[in-house]
């Protein structure tokens, strides 16, 4: 476990505000290392959005005693119901964190990269810079400058609470920096211990089809659409940012399909595209406008040692149904089947924003010199309390390589359901908080 010196980094509150419902929000920017190994080199900045409970302090003072739940993820401001709620309800304030890469943070685009990366290498060799151990050491950081005036050592750790990939964060934060924590919750965040993506794509696939086989059993009539499929692929269809919306791409809608109602969403999308065909002949302006998604940094997400040379890729050249020019020989009764959350090589050819990373990726496609994103005997000797809640279904994090580091991770307790999915923290906020604050007790019958 590596010690962090504190930073020499601090922050201004930027906006102070009041919502509705008794919320005070604070808003800072933190002037971070870009590169935690050179402290004195180039900065980026991250947002991070504070709320407080105005019924639990109702003073600067008491507002400074309130412990901090986050961080957490890209948000918008934050719902006052929701999870928001039952955790300010429990007596937190809480710290939205848009981790470095996106939202209000610098974040990854074509248009926002320095302008001393001349080369694809000098791009690719930056983004290495966005993973979760940078996350984290950006968390570290901040909690340095919020807490680290505090005279007790305890009131100096937070407790945080990650979704998806949110809690593989959480991971990397107990392997290096469990210091910093007093308690973690994760939700669908429980991250396969592997080195490389394949053995997760190997996984996920599996579910992918499972929900591949739901979707057209609720929507019989969706299998006899291929007409959509065919269009793509006969002509050109721009979307509104100048990407192309080829066959690959449509299929990326799938990406949905482990979310709360996410199979009728992407039904009603080829409802409505097979519509637009029968009576205009064309895609409708407003039907593209709903279809827009890139990534750039997930498979990354997995790899230590390793390259992943376009894991999900090869996974699916083993299964021919979501292979367009294989399934368009068949008979109109076998379907084409949506990928999940995966990223191929194509996507930087059809998603116009992704189009100038297309050479980068290439070569974070094949850099196998990622560091390590947890450490196992640090895991297995854990002192920090972690409650998870984890999906049977989940499309996303594979419940069995969930379960495998549930069991590496000391001191940790879980809420299995089948009732929700990937997004049941949403879907459910009341249920999956109240779950996770039952478990905090570790009261056993």
């Amino acid at each position: 476990m590596t010690q962090m010196a504190t930073p020499k980094y601090d922050a201004q509150a930027l906006e102070t505000y009041s919502l509705k419902g008794g919320i005070k929000v604070v808003e800072r920017f933190f002037d971070l290392p870009l590169d935690y190994s050179k402290p004195e080199g180039e900065t980026i900045r991250v947002f991070a959005r504070s709320m407080i409970p105005k019924d639990k302090a109702k003073t600067s003072e008491e507002e400074d005693k309130l412990p901090i739940c986050g961080p957490g993820h890209e948000v918008p401001l934050a719902d006052i119901h929701g999870y928001a709620a039952e955790i300010h309800a429990r007596g937190y304030q809480t710290l939205w964190l848009d981790p470095r890469g996106t939202g209000l943070s610098t974040h990854i685009s074509p248009e926002s990269l320095p302008a001393r990366l001349k080369t694809d290498q000098d791009v690719a060799d930056y983004l290495k810079l966005f993973r979760a151990d940078s996350i984290v050491k950006d968390c570290e950081a901040i909690r340095s400058i919020l807490l680290g005036h505090k005279p007790n050592p305890e009131d100096r750790k937070w407790t945080i609470l990650g979704q998806s990939f949110g809690g593989f964060c959480a991971i990397t934060y107990l392997s290096f920096h469990s210091e910093g924590l007093k308690e973690v919750f994760t939700t669908g965040g429980l991250a396969p211990l592997v080195s490389h993506p394949d053995p997760v794509y190997a996984a996920t696939v599996h579910r992918v089809i499972k929900r591949n086989k739901i979707y057209y059993e609720k929507y019989p009539q969706d299998v006899k659409r291929p007409d959509i499929m065919s269009y793509l692929e006969a002509n050109e269809v721009k979307v509104t940012n100048g990407g192309r919306l080829s066959p690959n791409r449509w299929q990326h809608l799938g990406m949905d399909f482990g979310m709360h109602n996410g199979i009728d969403r992407v039904h009603q999308l080829v409802f409505r595209a097979s519509k637009d065909l029968e009576l205009f002949g064309k895609l409708t302006y407003k039907t593209i406008q709903l279809i827009e998604s890139s990534h750039i940094l997930h498979e990354p997400i997995y790899c230590q040692g390793q390259a992943s040379k376009w894991s999900a890729s090869r996974t699916l050249n083993s299964y021919p149904q979501f292979s367009w020019s294989l399934v368009k020989t068949l008979a109109d009764t076998e379907p084409i089947y949506f990928t999940g959350e995966m990223i191929f090589p194509n996507m930087f050819s059809d998603y116009a924003n992704l189009r100038p990373l297309k050479g980068a990726a290439e070569i974070l496609a094949h850099y196998d010199g990622w560091g390590p994103l947890f450490d196992l005997e640090q895991l297995k000797n854990n002192e920090v309390k972690v409650s998870s809640v984890s999906y049977f279904d989940d499309m996303y994090v594979d419940f069995d390589l969930a379960q495998d580091t549930a069991a590496k991770i000391k001191n940790t307790e879980q809420y299995v359901t089948n009732q929700l999915v990937h997004s049941g923290l949403r879907a459910n906020p009341k249920d999956v908080m109240g779950k996770l604050f039952e478990l905090s007790k570790r009261e056993y019958d």
